[in-house]
Order: structure tokens, then C-alpha cells, then sequence
């Protein structure tokens, strides 16, 4: 099982925000009439509304934006779901990710992913991705997998078997190739 969070929420917070490149506050960013960063924004809101330890009001209103923007951006990542720190999203819209999945540290993720679960069969279960996994746009991984550290998963790609670490994955038949580092260039900011 992967190991997530060990630090503080807005330690967590602030390496998201790393991810894309700011070096600004959080609250400079989070209220900026030129706001970019859809992906922090959702994701600011969805790591303070699943800490489930401010106080009950703060809960609701945490949760209540979280609802908000999942309709308005189109991701469908339940507040329960483990997710470690730095992660990224690089574009709005169809991003569905199950709520007993568990994603490393430092991945990224972009439009018309999906994560999810099987219910029967050999990989009944949800997905476990390890650290620094990036997953093109498209990409589909279903089953109780595990996917290795340093991951790049193309775009369009299916995933329903594993994949070990330092791996390319390419198309609807899941062909895997041992790559040095496959996701450099890709999972950039970081610290």
C-alpha cells in the first residue's frame, strides 16, 4: 500500500500549488481576478474538505465548493479518495476517479481520465498508483492494478493489468516498455 499523507495539510497544499509553477500565496493565487489554475482550485477545496479535522461549518462550506466546482470543471474525485501530495491536474473536464483508489506522490492527470473499479472477475478492485505517474489524455486503468513509480500511461491508453516501475504504456492493449525515465519533461515542479 502506498504511503500518503504524512504532513500537514497545507504542506500539502503548498506543494500542489508548486506543481504548477506559482510562487505565489496560496490565497493570492486562490482569489485573483486572473485566475488560471483551475486544477488548484478544485484541488485547495478538495484537500480542506476531505481533512475532515476543521471545525463542522467549515466542513460544509469545504464540501459545498467541492460540489460546486466538480460541476462546473467536470471531475468526479469523491473527498475520500487517497490522494499524495503535489498532485496535478492539467485540464478541466471528465475526469472520474474512484473513491478507493490510491495515487502517489507527485502524478499528473488530464482530461477524460477515468479510474475505476472492476466488480468481478480476476481484478475485482480498484486501481493503486505508485509516485510520479503521469496519465495522457484519455487513458482508462480499471481493476484492482498496481502501477509502478515513474509511469508515463499514453494517451487513449487501456490499462487493466499491472505495470512495474519505470514503464511506457501505449494503447487499447496495454503494451508496456521498460523505459530509463519515462516521465521526464512530464512531471516537472517539484521539490
Amino acid at each position: 500500500m502506498i504511503e500518503i499523507m504524512e504532513q500537514s495539510i497545507n504542506e500539502i497544499i503548498e506543494s500542489d500549488l508548486k506543481r504548477y509553477g506559482s510562487k505565489t500565496s496560496i490565497l493570492k493565487v486562490l482569489f485573483s481576478p486572473s485566475f488560471h489554475y483551475t486544477g488548484f482550485k478544485f484541488l485547495y477545496f478538495w484537500r480542506k474538505a476531505s481533512a475532515r479535522n476543521s471545525h463542522f461549518l467549515k466542513q460544509m462550506f469545504y464540501k459545498a465548493m467541492v460540489r460546486r466546482l466538480s460541476y462546473k470543471y467536470g471531475f468526479q474525485i469523491p473527498v475520500n479518495t487517497k490522494i499524495g501530495k503535489g498532485f496535478y491536474i492539467g485540464h478541466f473536464g471528465a475526469i472520474v476517479i474512484n473513491k478507493n483508489a490510491t495515487i502517489g506522490t507527485y502524478c499528473n492527470i488530464t482530461h477524460g481520465v477515468t479510474i475505476g473499479r472492476t466488480n468481478r472477475g480476476k481484478l475485482k478492485g480498484c486501481p493503486h498508483l505508485g509516485h510520479h505517474v503521469r496519465r495522457g489524455a484519455g487513458t482508462v486503468i480499471v481493476g484492482k492494478l498496481k502501477i509502478g513509480n515513474n509511469v508515463l500511461i499514453a494517451p487513449n491508453a487501456f490499462v487493466n493489468q499491472d505495470v512495474p516501475d519505470n514503464s511506457l504504456v501505449l494503447g487499447n492493449l496495454s503494451k508496456i516498455i521498460a523505459r530509463e525515465n519515462p516521465t521526464q519533461g512530464y512531471i516537472n515542479n517539484i521539490s
